[in-house]
């Protein structure tokens, strides 16, 4: 073989070279976005586990507010429901989020309720997962951003085109379900 058989065959086993790494970090990429999601999911769950026990302790003291209470339920079971994608998962949080805020101000107008054990434990679980929800959907978010690019950019997207790469979608709140409702004890 001459010298340019040999260069073309050394640019070839670059270009597969490089296309093969290219390809594994994009597979990288997808797999980190796929597990943050998990995550997100677990602590959402949580949320969702969480839900009826305070529903139950709030009945207890406000018999009189059943549409409140349902509302939260139904917000519930739909937030629940398997198969969203993250933007619909994320929109499905805001109406839960806002449900909740609607219980804790009803929560307000009862001091007994709001002194209780049971009812001031359950909140601060609920507080704890929110902020867990908030620390993966930022991590979440990081790696749908940096797959996202890896897609766009040239000379990856090349890669990503020929083997089916899609975008991920963001996980988002909107700000008002970003407001963590106030209840004052």
């Amino acid at each position: 073989m001459d010298i340019v058989g040999w260069i073309v065959l050394i640019v070839v086993v670059l270009v597969v070279v490089w296309a093969v790494a290219q390809y594994n970090g994009l597979v990288r990429l997808r797999n980190l976005v796929q597990e943050s999601w998990r995550q997100i999911d677990v602590e959402l769950q949580r949320r969702h586990d969480l839900i009826p026990n305070l529903v139950e302790t709030v009945k207890g003291y406000a018999k009189h507010e059943r549409a409140t209470l349902e509302e939260v339920t139904q917000a519930r079971a739909s937030a629940a429901a398997p198969g969203s994608s993250p933007a619909e998962q994320a929109q499905q949080e805001n109406v839960l989020t806002a449900a909740l805020g609607r219980l804790f101000a009803v929560a307000e107008a009862y001091p007994d309720l709001k002194a209780n054990q049971n009812f001031l434990q359950l909140q601060q679980e609920l507080t704890n997962t929110e902020d867990r929800v908030a620390a993966g959907r930022r991590f979440y978010n990081a790696n749908v951003r940096s797959l996202n690019t890896k897609i766009e950019t040239f000379p990856t997207n090349v890669i990503a085109g020929a083997f089916g790469f899609q975008r991920a979608e963001y996980f988002e709140t909107t700000e008002a379900a970003r407001e963590v409702p106030g209840v004052q004890f």
